[in-house]
């Protein structure tokens, strides 16, 4: 979970760079529940992804010098038993599956399944 935190916290961070709306390093810590050195390694993050960030002492915020997107797509999907076999039934994948289903019980083989599935990707 500490992973999807980070990207999380990276994307608020750049969105509020992008809106020029972060503040001073003490003030962007707070909005993000961190400590200044946290902050600063988030910064630094983002400077390795090559983002040209700045920090504007008239206004107190940072700011790209120039154009950088940073896109983040975090997906996460639970698959029950019962739906395991729905998604993966295609035609020569539930011939796969009928075949196995006679030397397997269904605890059994489904857990196979899966870990078939796992190891193919």
């Amino acid at each position: 979970m500490n992973n999807l935190k980070q990207l999380e916290r990276l994307r608020k961070v750049h969105r509020w760079i992008k809106q020029e709306c972060t503040g001073t390093p003490d003030e962007l810590s707070k909005k993000l529940h961190l400590s200044v050195r946290q902050t600063y390694l988030i910064l630094e993050q983002l400077k390795d992804f090559d983002a040209p960030i700045k920090f504007n002492r008239r206004t107190k915020t940072y700011y790209y010098s120039c154009d950088f997107d940073l896109n983040i797509h975090i997906s996460i999907q639970v698959i029950a038993e019962e739906k395991l076999t729905h998604i993966y039934a295609g035609k020569s994948f539930s011939n796969f599956l009928f075949s196995l289903q006679g030397s397997y019980s269904k605890p059994n083989y489904l857990s196979y399944i899966k870990t078939k599935l796992d190891v193919a990707g």
